[in-house]
């Protein structure tokens, strides 16, 4: 089997056994999504908790749904949150808390909120990023690789962001899932792909030892023209890498 079709079989095997066990929520069926798990709110209240998360001024976080909590507290924490859109077909949005009332935090957590209370910002605008919060579909704590659901956004995403310096090697990358999510399968690597550091359940902090560097800039080898075509911001980073106005 190739790499993908590996990479495909752990997923199909995650979302199967969360299926199975009935510990995955609104939306479902799961399959070809990130999980919305049992206890999700828990796992986001338990990443809070950490010394990384605590001393973040700015927190990149995926929209998903299992990772709202973790959006929601990080504004009521007082931290610039930076969300990509889905898809990332319209870029990324940065959410100050200080210019949201404090009661609409829950709402500005979730995906239309955010589209009313952030405002759209450039990857080469953003402040630097304090701290990366991913989704994920299957990690190994062994080794800190992880899977998303095959689109590649986590690491698109990346990718934009240091290009232009706004996270690095050293930019911490935590992960919250379900404990079923866990997987000892060796994951294969591609260069673009993103590890992380920390994984956190709704029970308990895991502290990698990652084996993989953090990737860095976007591999333009593996964009295809129909990801320029749906993302329109890699051509305007393109351009602007290649000096072009």
């Amino acid at each position: 089997m190739d790499i993908k079709g590996t990479k495909q079989a752990i997923r199909e095997k995650v979302w199967k056994l969360l299926e199975e066990r009935n510990v995955v929520t609104f939306p479902r069926p799961v399959y070809g999504r990130i999980p919305n798990f049992v206890g999700a709110e828990r796992a986001c209240e338990l990443a809070a908790s950490l010394p990384e998360f605590t001393r973040a001024r700015v927190v990149k976080i995926n929209p998903d749904s299992p990772q709202r909590r973790c959006r929601e507290l990080t504004l009521v924490n007082g931290k610039l949150l930076i969300m990509p859109t889905p898809r990332i077909r319209e870029g990324f949005l940065m959410l100050d808390p200080r210019r949201i009332p404090r009661q609409y935090y829950g709402e500005a957590s979730t995906i239309r909120g955010a589209f009313r209370w952030g405002v759209p910002i450039k990857p080469w605008d953003m402040p630097n990023i304090d701290l990366v919060i991913v989704g994920s579909v299957a990690v190994n704590p062994g080794n800190g690789r992880r899977l998303g659901k095959s689109h590649g956004y986590a690491e698109i995403e990346w990718g934009i962001a240091s290009a232009m310096d706004k996270v690095n090697e050293n930019t911490p990358v935590i992960t919250t899932v379900h404990e079923l999510q866990l997987v000892s399968d060796e994951i294969p690597k591609e260069p673009f792909d993103l590890p992380v550091d920390i994984i956190v359940t709704p029970s308990r902090v895991i502290r990698v030892k990652r084996v993989d560097p953090k990737p860095r800039g976007i591999y333009w080898e593996f964009v295809t023209d129909e990801m320029l075509r749906k993302i329109l911001l890699l051509n305007e980073l393109k351009a602007r890498l290649n000096g072009e106005k």
